[in-house]
């Protein structure tokens, strides 16, 4: 299994139907080790129900997970990000798996460096922690300098990963397959689905050459962005194994304490996560997908930095633009809309009935706005959804398995450090202004979607959308409005032309009062003389040709 290198469930299939005795000895030690912790439990509630055993039982589950190696280790971390779900005690010791693993030998480790960058330690590096700073599920990392005075932080892996992980994901597949239709599950397709996604991308996980790529790649879509930071790349003393990446200098999330002593404010620190995740999704569908406290820090200077690459996945370009349009759907309370959204990204077959589900949708998402990420949380949705799935064919595509998950883990992250935060205050501000500033077909293609229903001009949305996203401070009205008027006047503008002149004068009157109010909202921003130079500098955008087009169109259209 050490030269498996993608992850193929029918090869590992195979591998160990020859080797039967690895998978069983395995069921067994797994087995075991939870069933005695069951007992253990129990017996704490018959013997000593008066007696305080939380800690000690807490401390248990984690020495059993980190016993089973790095794939409960998962589970346990995603677990320790979610202060709702997991009770304080328990919580206390499922962070520890974060980063306070147990460390492998140093000799091992160091051994595993000179193999993969075919060099000596002191060749590589000027100084080398003597033991390692951090331990992960997947490996530890020592503190560095280069030769060239760069401080560094060297990720290396732990041994014998691949046949640990291979066996494990075996044993989970033979689960689902045997057991899956028991589970208290409505997916709308096979379970395995699910686990061979997590597999893929465990197997691009512990393939450093593709996290020094991915980091790269998502360093490129944030060169802009001055509230993210990422590190370093440095190639020349990294491999398939090892790691060697810019040190960061900062506090984890969940150090709310430091951070405030640092004179960082957390509620600042979390926008920036919820802000930096919506980019991720929604611009260039390029995501983290295991945003854990121990792979997120919140630097001296403010900003957020993110320093695991392994586990990341590509959203086309339709998915992004519909669950952009989802989240306003939701905000508009349009559920009709928000139907037809979810048979867009696969929740719902094609040729499902939707009208059945717009009230139960309406029932279930209708209390969401505004409230805090302690009221309104994935666990609180997926209680309600548990019904509803059952009811209605409701299913889960795999690809959208890891986005559940990385919404879940940075719902998780603000509760940690905001309980009051309002993830739907910095959401849809951001996603208003994305729409707005249309900068896409695709993304003007979704405006037109929610500014027209059944025909009729929402007046009342654009409104809204105006008031929500100059609430966002890096909304600025008058780049968006020369974008505006550029594409009215264009060629792929003159449906909505034609449109906003019946909005005009539709239901048999002048919308004068809708027009001052929308004006009353954006008048501060677009003085006169701004409003002339953004039409201005809107024509130049277009070719002589293009304008001579447009205006017997635009006469006609009166």
């Amino acid at each position: 299994m050490q030269q498996l290198k993608k992850y193929n469930p029918a090869a590992i299939a195979r591998y160990y139907s020859f080797r039967p005795w690895y998978v069983i000895w395995r069921a067994v030690t797994i087995i075991w080790s939870f069933g005695w912790f069951l007992i253990h439990l129990q017996w704490h509630h018959w013997f000593s129900p008066d007696k305080d055993n939380k800690q000690e039982c807490a401390a248990e589950l984690r020495e059993i997970l980190t016993r089973l190696g790095p794939t409960f280790i998962k589970v346990g971390q995603a677990l320790s990000t979610r202060p709702d779900l997991i009770r304080p005690d328990f919580l206390g010791e499922l962070i520890k798996l974060q980063d306070q693993l147990p460390p492998f030998d140093n000799d091992t480790a160091f051994e595993s460096i000179k193999k993969s960058l075919g060099t000596s330690i002191d060749q590589a590096y000027r100084e080398i922690s003597p033991h390692p700073v951090a331990a992960a599920s997947l490996g530890q990392v020592y503190r560095a300098v280069l030769h060239t005075g760069e401080e560094v932080a060297v990720k290396v892996q732990r041994p014998n990963l691949r046949p640990t992980l291979t066996r494990d994901l075996f044993l989970m597949r033979w689960s689902a397959c045997q057991f899956g239709r028991f589970l208290p599950l409505n997916l709308g397709h096979d379970l395995t689905l699910i686990i061979d996604e997590f597999g893929i991308k465990l197997f691009e996980e512990i393939d450093y050459v593709n996290e020094g790529r991915n980091a790269e790649k998502f360093a490129a879509n944030f060169r802009n962005d001055k509230d993210v930071k990422v590190p370093k790349i440095y190639w020349q003393y990294s491999g398939d194994r090892v790691l060697t990446l810019e040190w960061i200098q900062g506090y984890k999330l969940t150090d709310t304490a430091q951070i405030k002593a640092a004179g960082v404010d957390p509620y600042e620190i979390v926008k920036i996560g919820v802000t930096s995740g919506l980019k991720q999704l929604l611009e260039h569908g390029f995501f983290h997908a295991d945003p854990h406290p121990g792979n997120l820090f919140a630097t001296l200077d403010g900003r957020m930095a993110y320093i695991d690459f392994g586990m990341m996945d590509q959203l086309e370009e339709d998915t992004k633009e519909t669950i952009a349009s989802s989240v306003v759907q939701l905000i508009n309370q349009d559920y009709d809309a928000l139907a037809q959204d979810f048979v867009n990204l696969g929740f719902l077959t094609p040729d499902t009935d939707i009208k059945p589900i717009i009230p139960a949708l309406e029932k279930v998402l209708g209390n969401a706005i505004g409230q805090s990420v302690g009221d309104f949380n994935f666990k609180t949705i997926t209680d309600d959804f548990s019904a509803l799935m059952y009811e209605y064919p409701f299913r889960v595509p795999a690809k959208f398995a890891l986005i559940i998950r990385s919404l879940i883990t940075q719902e998780g992250l603000a509760l940690s450090l905001d309980p009051d935060f309002k993830i739907v205050e910095v959401a849809y501000p951001y996603v208003a202004r994305r729409l707005l500033t249309g900068e896409s077909p695709q993304l003007r293609k979704r405006l037109l979607e929610v500014l027209f229903k059944d025909g009729k001009f929402q007046w009342q949305r654009l409104e809204n959308m105006i008031a929500i996203a100059r609430s966002d401070q890096q909304f600025d009205l008058l780049p968006t409005a020369q974008l505006g008027l550029q594409y009215i006047l264009s060629d792929e503008g003159r449906y909505l032309r034609h449109q906003l002149l019946l909005a005009l004068t539709e239901d048999d009157r002048l919308h004068t009062e809708e027009v001052q109010r929308i004006w009353a909202l954006i008048s501060d921003d677009l003085k006169p003389q701004h409003l002339f130079d953004a039409a201005i500098n809107a024509l130049r955008e277009l070719s002589t040709v293009g304008v001579a087009a447009i205006l017997p169109n635009t006469t006609n259209s009166n």
